[in-house]
């Protein structure tokens, strides 16, 4: 609505920044703002504008073949000049930006009045490639317009930030997403965990729930993952570790069926970070049981396993240890060995001074 009304008034920035968690509808409400930008014959009435849907830009757009939008993501570095072939990095290299953003931008556009430009994950600009188009975010061409879509507003500069226009996109009721998971086959406790564990991101919990139908056995994991945290002992921890490395194989080996274009590292990385969030959810719990009781639990159905979470981890410590988790989520982001990586925050958690020995 609020871009809506930007455009019946004719105040539209060239460059907006589109804020929030991952799966709120920031890649959706882009490409209406950009099929609207585009749009031929725009209805405008009063405070409220649309695309028209008819117009030849509109159909060119929903074919998925309108020349003047771009989408701009690290995975196209393989075929920039000088990097064919190359593995996918984990941050937007410069070179990407520079060919498929800057150079582009001094195109006019072939179809449309405008050429709208949006960059996936720009929490993941690198400082060089920040740098590299803040011409064309200060002084852009008329018909240009840049949509970044960002989980980390820390990770842009703020340069970067001051060049472009908020819009700050909120969580999804976690009723909604349960609903939606119910829609799509999802079983009614299978639904309700993903929603909780996925955080208010409806595109979150859809996604759990796509590899739950497609076998990736998500629910059955996270339940002997708890029972196994429950009754964790110092020497389990490197069995338990390899058995999570196996899991988190098993569901990149899916997920990468359901998303082939989606480069094969960044997929195991999420793959791994679904089980660390699992155990991030159980110590939530934890700290919840602690402080509201039962209310809203994530493990409602193991309270049991949760409870004697509580009885080994008090609030601080529980903190402590979902502090310990999020750095390993971090490590993971940065590729350091997994096997390490699962070894280490197992052992974290195992030792403790409330953990008894036998």
């Amino acid at each position: 609505m609020i871009l809506q009304r930007a455009f019946a008034a004719g105040k539209m920035p060239h460059a907006h920044i589109f804020a929030g968690i991952e799966g709120v509808g920031k890649y959706k409400t882009a490409c209406e703002w950009a099929k609207l930008l585009l749009c031929e014959d725009v209805t405008i009435g009063g405070d409220f504008a649309d695309s028209c849907g008819r117009c030849e830009s509109c159909r060119s757009f929903d074919a998925g073949s309108h020349p003047d939008f771009n989408l701009v993501y690290k995975e196209l570095l393989q075929y920039t000049k000088d990097n064919k072939n190359k593995t996918t990095p984990l941050q937007l290299p410069i070179d990407v930006i520079r060919e498929f953003l800057i150079e582009k931008a001094s195109n006019k556009p072939g179809l449309s009045k405008r050429r709208v430009f949006v960059v996936s994950e720009a929490e993941k600009l690198n400082n060089s490639s920040q740098n590299a188009m803040m011409k064309v975010l200060e002084e852009p061409p008329a018909y240009c317009c840049i949509i970044l879509l960002c989980t980390r507003m820390e990770n842009l500069l703020p340069t970067t930030k001051s060049r472009c226009r908020i819009i700050r996109f909120s969580d999804i009721d976690e009723d909604k997403i349960i609903e939606k998971l119910e829609h799509i086959g999802t079983g009614k406790k299978q639904a309700q965990y993903f929603a909780r564990l996925a955080q208010g991101s409806l595109g979150r919990g859809c996604q759990l729930a796509e590899l739950e139908l497609a076998d990736a056995n998500l629910y059955e994991t996270k339940k002997e993952l708890i029972n196994s945290l429950a009754d964790c002992q110092y020497r389990d921890c490197l069995e338990l570790a390899q058995w999570l490395l196996g899991e988190s194989k098993n569901i990149a080996d899916i997920w990468g069926k359901l998303e082939p274009d989606t480069s094969k590292s960044d997929i195991k990385r999420r793959s791994q970070k679904i089980l660390v969030e699992i155990i991030i959810s159980a110590l939530h719990d934890v700290v919840r049981l602690n402080v509201t009781g039962e209310k809203e639990l994530a493990n409602f159905d193991q309270k049991t396993q949760v409870k004697k979470l509580a009885e080994r981890f008090d609030t601080e410590t529980a903190g402590e240890k979902i502090a310990d988790c999020y750095r390993t989520l971090r490590w993971i982001e940065a590729a350091v060995n997994e096997k390490l990586i699962f070894d280490q925050l197992l052992l974290n958690l195992a030792i403790s001074d409330t953990i008894e020995s036998r």
